[in-house]
């Protein structure tokens, strides 16, 4: 019951600091986080304990979140910056678990040289949180942020391995060079086959769930969320890194193709919205754990008589200022092997006070403490081990200080954004955030197509488009029409034609005719494009040749063939509509196009089809239409309301302009209503 009543209380103070973080934006996330650890803590009634079985800790917190940070990477722009990112995931954190171990030992004999390596692997991570928590009127060079998010997914992974081979030598107090060389490679490789391996086998176990007509939203984000700890605990049962496997098995989720369609769009939405919550849970949590044992971790630590309270404040301070040092001399190196040989220019000041804005950023977080819970208090039955409140207290202490510098320092660093200009890339990105919105809306409609829906929905489809052209208008946006997409669907036509045509679907003469209107429309189009293909040219002369000798050959019609060719011809253009509306329904859902060039289309091909397949509506018909459509758009609607709130927690909307749309969708939400 105390544990439920504990596990209460973190998720009510990660909820309370979501709300306190959007009215204090300029204090990070973490540090409100670890405050109301500090108060929960504070007022409790007995001490706050943490005993957690290590691997449990690393399954229930890090697996889950490393995945997540790997599924979400820019693999483009991590392969873009592979050398520095590596540099930093494995060179720095080698070199400062070396540094803060020898240190720590040095200042510290009673913390034994192997425990110190552990608290120097543990404080190599950077932390996603903390990195994203940064002022949000600091602007960080774009080559810095790539390279802070490419660091902080594989630095992780390093940092961890590095920790649990230095944790093994303090438990079992032998340590060799050799063996732990071959462990390591093992571990590393096997972990990365692992990875690989069991990766590639969840993809092709979701293709295949698919392929049997499964798209069930609910298995689908199950079998997601469930992967990461499937991952870790079968590579930990094969004794190799599960951490390695982790990682890799969420790279290769974006690595791996996938389809486009109506049901992945759903469940991409749901997945992110999902991930979203349990990162953002997972990360709240262990911040506020945090808080929790700074109060008990001080308390042992402050009345331990044989270290100081004022020696106490210098270890903190002097263990940060090794990390701190370690990781600007390394930033400064890379950022000068950086001006000399892609910039080929002097290095300057300003370069040097990039690598160190680079240094601050780097600050200690979740992975830092979550593997320090993974210590434990026996090495074995009744021998305790040595110094873990200090080593617990002395990363506690550090991880304060790099979120404070991170928080406070780098704001007075970096450049500051001009009021104007920042004013004006806020209203801009209100109306790049407002036009992917309405996008967002209208693939979400096009997905929920059928054919009960399918005018009502085209009728909401139409009012969004409409939306996006009218704030194109307003703020200037050039929008050329998409020539390349009505010539593409005209080639689809032409093809579906010439299939029908060959396989006696339709008569040569009526497939013909149809053909040079299309080929009449298309060279209107080329005409105002200039666009030239030689393969349409050679497609056009065929088309012509084989229409000449049919007209050559056939007879003159009569009126009853003129009659039955015209019935031929109709249902021709339902099918070659038909097949159009299919391709375009996919390019909806895809990035290949803008989706109101694709929509726009989309609509313009249904309506044609409906006017060749249905005579004129009843008045019976009309209403319930009307009906129907109110459904519809209410659904949309709530769908442009979730997108808002999605972007406004990814920080893309300040909460002004959050508000400010939300209110216009309200003002809609109510006329609809009162016209019920």
């Amino acid at each position: 019951m105390e544990m439920l009543t504990l596990g209460l209380l973190l998720i009510a103070a990660v909820l309370v600091s979501s709300v306190i973080d959007q009215i204090v934006p300029k204090v990070s996330l973490p540090l409100i986080q670890i405050g109301l650890g500090i108060v929960i803590a504070l007022f409790a009634s007995t001490s706050i304990d943490i005993d957690l079985d290590p691997d449990l800790f690393l399954v229930l917190f890090i697996a889950p979140l490393l995945y997540d940070e790997a599924k979400n990477a820019d693999k483009a722009l991590l392969w873009r910056d592979k050398k520095p990112v590596l540099s930093l995931a494995i060179g720095l954190v080698v070199v400062t678990v070396l540094a803060i171990g020898f240190a720590v030992h040095a200042i510290i004999p009673s913390i034994g040289l192997a425990a110190a390596f552990a608290l120097g692997a543990a404080l190599g991570p950077t932390d996603a949180v903390a990195v994203s928590s940064l002022s949000k009127q600091v602007d960080i060079p774009e080559r810095q942020k790539s390279i802070l998010k490419g660091e902080l997914l594989l630095n992780d992974a390093s940092g961890i391995v590095s920790f649990q081979f230095a944790l093994a030598a303090a438990l079992t107090g032998t340590f060799s060079l050799v063996d732990a060389t071959a462990d390591f490679l093992l571990e590393f490789f096997g972990g990365l086959a692992f990875g690989a391996g069991l990766g590639f086998l969840g993809n092709l176990a979701v293709r295949k769930v698919r392929d049997l007509g499964v798209e069930n939203t609910t298995f689908h984000v199950l079998f997601e969320v469930l992967t990461p700890f499937l991952v870790y605990l079968i590579s930990d049962a094969c004794h190799v890194s599960g951490i390695i496997a982790v990682v890799v098995a969420g790279l290769v989720n974006v690595i791996a193709p996938r389809m486009i369609g109506p049901a992945i769009a759903r469940m991409n939405i749901v997945s992110s919205s999902v991930w979203r919550v349990l990162s953002f849970a997972l990360n709240g949590i262990v911040f506020v754990l945090l808080g929790t044992q700074l109060p008990n971790a001080m308390r042992h630590t402050w009345d331990d008589v044989s270290i100081g309270n004022g020696a106490l404040v210098l270890y903190v301070l002097g263990i940060t200022a090794v990390l701190l040092g370690v990781r600007f001399v390394w930033c400064l190196v890379m950022e000068l092997f950086f001006v000399k040989r892609t910039k080929k220019r002097a290095f300057t000041p300003a370069d040097a006070k990039t690598a160190f804005i680079t240094t601050l950023c780097g600050a200690k977080g979740t992975i830092t403490l979550s593997i320090l819970f993974t210590i434990p208090v026996y090495m074995s039955p009744g021998v305790r081990f040595p110094q873990r409140d200090l080593i617990i207290f002395l990363a506690c202490g550090v991880i304060v200080c790099t979120l404070l510098l991170a928080t406070f320092v780098v704001p007075m660093l970096a450049p500051k954004r001009d009021a104007k200009q920042a004013e004006i890339d806020t209203r801009n990105r209100e109306v790049e955030c407002n036009l992917e919105i309405m996008r967002t809306v209208i693939e979400e409609l096009t997905a929920r197509i059928t054919p009960q829906n399918r005018r009502e929905t085209r009728a909401v489809i139409k009012s969004y488009n409409d939306r996006i052209e009218r704030i194109k208008d307003v703020n200037d946006i050039e929008d050329e029409p998409n020539v390349e997409l009505r010539i593409e669907m005209l080639h689809c036509e032409r093809s579906r034609t010439l299939e029908l045509i060959e396989s006696g679907g339709v008569s040569a003469m009526v497939g013909y005719q149809y053909l040079a209107r299309l080929e009449q429309v298309e060279q209107h189009l080329e005409h105002h494009s200039g666009r030239f293909s030689p393969k349409t040219l050679w497609m056009r002369v065929r088309a012509v040749l084989r229409r000449g000798l049919h007209t050559v050959l056939s007879e003159l019609p009569t009126d009853s063939d003129v009659s039955a060719r015209a019935e031929e011809q109709r249902k021709l253009q339902i099918d070659t509509a038909t097949c159009v509306i299919e391709r375009l329904e996919e390019k909806v859902s895809s990035t290949e196009v803008p989706t109101e060039d694709a929509s726009t289309l989309l609509i313009e091909y249904q309506a044609s089809k409906a006017r060749l397949l249905s005579a004129a509506p009843s008045v019976s018909t009309v209403i319930r239409t009307a009906d129907r459509t109110e459904d519809v758009r209410r659904f949309a609607l709530q769908v442009e309301l979730e997108q808002i709130q999605i972007m406004y927690e990814e920080e893309r909307l300040s909460r002004a302009s959050a508000k400010r749309m939300r209110d216009n969708v309200y003002l809609m939400q109510l006329d609809l209503d009162n016209n019920v």
